[in-house]
C-alpha cells in the first residue's frame, strides 16, 4: 500500500517508520528533500505501538488503581475497586492508534511517500521493495530498530510464552506471571501487573537492574517486596514444562503466562546488507561514524540497530542528525549525554554517571527532607549529583516521583557544561519535586539548607 505515488528515485529513502525513521523522514522533507519512507507494520514502530507508549499507558492505569486501593493514610476509603481489563485494553490500543494516525498525518503534510512493506538493498543506491518495486536513492537511512532476544525452549507463542510486546497487549489480568529477565522492561512490566494483583515472579541471572546504581535499586527492591514480587537471583531458566520453569538451582516457578524479557537484538533480517559495503560488529549492530554514516557513505543508520543505549529519544535525535547529514549539512551526532528513565515505582532517571571515583565527588539529597514529597506521601528516593573538582556536573540521578520530568534539567546542564553552582543558584519553583535537584546541587556547592550533612 502506498500513500501517494512512489517515485522511481528519491533524495532519501528511510527504512523503518519508528521514531528514528519517521523523524529522519520529516526533517529531510523540511530541508527540501524528496523522501520515501518504508514501514512493514505500523508507523511509529515499536515505541508508539508496542513498547514505550503502551507500557507507560498501562503503568499510569496501574498506579491509579493501586492508589485507589491504598489511600487510607490520606483518609480515602474506596470500597470494591475493580479493573475492567477489556476497557483498559481498548484505551491502550486507542492511544497507539491516535499517535499512529498523527504520524501518518505529519508524513502526508510533509509530502513524504510512505510505502507499506519491506525493503531490501540490491546495491548501494537501490532498494527492492515489496512486490519487486525498485527504488533508487541518493542517500538512505536504516532505522529498523530491534527485536526481542529469543531463548531456546521458550519460543514465543502469544498465549503462554510472551515477548514484552505481547505482555502489553493482554486483554485480561493474569493471576500469575513469570518473567525471565530483570532489566528495566522486566521491572516495569512486573510492577505494573503486581499492582493489578498478579502474583509476579522475576528470574534474574545476577540481580534486578544489575547495571544500575545499587542505592537506587535498593529503593526499588523494597517496593517490589511490598508488592509481593518474588525475585529469584543468580539463576537462569534451564527448561520448561508447560507453564512451569525449572531454574538452574533446581527450583521450579509456575505462572499463568511466561514473559521473556532478556534484551534486544538489532533487526537486520532481509535488508540485503551483503549487497552493500555496510559493516556490522560482532553482535550484529551496524557500524557508523560520528555523522551516523555506515562504511557505505550513502547509507546512514540510527537508533537501536546501531547499538546501546537502545532508547527511543536517542533514535529521535539521531534521526534529525542523519537527515541533516544527508542534506549536506556539516553536523555530527555529538551529544554528551543520553538520559535514561526506568518507569518503576518510584521512577529512576539518570543522566551521565554518579559513580564516585578519583576526581569525582557525589552528594545525595533524600526526598524525606523535601516538602512536596512529604505532602504527597512520596518520600521514597533521593537525588544524587556527581561533579568534578572544578564543580562541573558529571552526572545526576533522580529516584522518586516525577523523575522522568526532572531529568531533562540534568541533561541540559551537562550539555552546557554547567556547574553545581549554576544549578544551585537557579530559582526552582516551590513546592515541587524539582527542588530536590537544587538541594543536591546546593549540598555539592557547600551550602546545603534543608538537610544537615554534619559539620566540617
Amino acid at each position: 500500500m502506498v500513500m501517494g505515488e512512489l517515485p522511481e528515485k528519491v533524495d532519501l529513502a528511510v527504512i523503518g517508520g519508528g521514531v528514528g525513521g519517521y523523524v529522519a523522514a520529516i526533517r529531510a522533507a523540511e530541508l527540501g528533500m524528496s523522501v520515501a519512507l518504508v514501514e512493514k507494520e505500523k508507523l511509529g514502530g515499536h515505541c508508539l505501538n508496542y513498547a514505550c507508549i503502551p507500557s507507560k499507558t498501562l503503568i499510569h492505569i496501574s498506579d491509579i488503581f493501586y492508589e485507589a486501593k491504598n489511600s487510607e493514610r490520606f483518609g480515602i476509603h474506596a470500597d470494591n475497586v475493580t479493573i475492567d481489563a477489556k476497557k483498559m485494553y481498548d484505551w491502550r490500543m486507542a492511544v497507539s492508534k491516535k499517535l499512529e494516525e498523527g504520524v501518518a498525518y505529519l508524513c502526508k503534510a510533509n509530502q513524504i511517500d510512505v510505502f507499506k512493506g519491506t525493503a531490501t538493498f540490491v546495491g548501494s543506491s537501490k532498494l527492492q521493495l515489496t512486490d519487486g518495486v525498485d527504488l533508487e536513492f541518493k542517500n538512505a537511512v536504516i532505522a529498523t530498530g530491534s527485536e526481542p532476544i529469543r531463548i531456546k525452549g521458550f519460543e514465543f507463542d502469544g498465549r503462554l510464552v510472551l515477548d514484552y510486546k505481547q505482555a502489553l497487549m493482554l486483554d485480561y489480568v493474569p493471576k500469575s506471571m513469570t518473567i525471565i529477565g530483570a532489566g528495566y522492561v522486566a521491572v516495569e512490566i512486573g510492577m505494573l501487573y503486581a499492582k493489578f494483583g498478579t502474583q509476579v515472579s522475576i528470574i534474574a541471572r545476577s540481580d534486578v537492574l544489575s547495571r544500575f546504581d545499587r542505592d537506587a535499586i535498593a529503593v526499588i527492591k523494597k517496593k517490589m517486596d511490598s508488592l509481593g514480587i518474588k525475585v529469584y537471583t543468580g539463576v537462569t531458566p534451564d527448561s520448561r514444562d508447560g507453564n512451569t520453569v525449572r531454574l538452574s538451582d533446581g527450583t521450579s516457578v509456575s505462572g499463568d503466562v511466561i514473559v521473556v524479557a532478556v534484551g534486544l537484538a538489532p533487526y537486520t533480517d532481509g535488508l540485503g546488507l551483503e549487497n552493500t559495503r555496510v559493516e556490522r560488529d560482532q553482535k550484529g549492530f551496524i557500524k557508523v561514524d560520528g555523522q551516523l554514516r555506515t562504511s557505505d557513505p550513502g547509507i546512514l543508520a540510527v537508533g537501536d540497530v546501531i547499538g546501546e543505549p537502545m532508547l527511543a529519544h536517542k533514535a529521535i535525535r539521531q534521526g534529525v542528525v542523519a537527515a541533516e547529514v544527508a542534506s549536506g549539512m556539516q553536523v555530527k551526532y555529538d551529544n554528551r549525554v543520553v538520559p535514561a528513565v526506568i518507569f518503576s515505582d518510584p521512577e529512576i532517571a539518570i543522566a551521565g554517571s554518579v559513580e564516585e571515583k578519583e576526581g569525582i565527588t557525589v552528594k545525595k539529597f533524600p526526598l524525606t527532607a523535601l516538602g512536596r514529597a512529604i505532602a504527597l506521601g512520596a518520600t521514597e528516593g533521593f537525588v544524587k549529583v556527581a561533579y568534578s573538582q572544578d564543580g562541573v556536573v558529571e552526572g545526576i540521578e533522580i529516584v522518586g516521583r516525577d523523575a522522568n520530568a526532572m531529568i531533562a534539567e540534568a541533561a541540559l546542564a551537562m550539555e552546557m557544561g554547567a556547574t553545581v553552582e549554576d544549578i544551585a543558584d537557579t530559582i526552582h519553583p516551590h513546592p515541587t519535586f524539582s527542588e530536590a535537584v537544587q538541594e543536591a546541587a546546593e549540598a555539592a556547592a557547600g551550602k546545603p539548607v534543608h538537610f544537615f550533612y554534619g559539620k566540617g
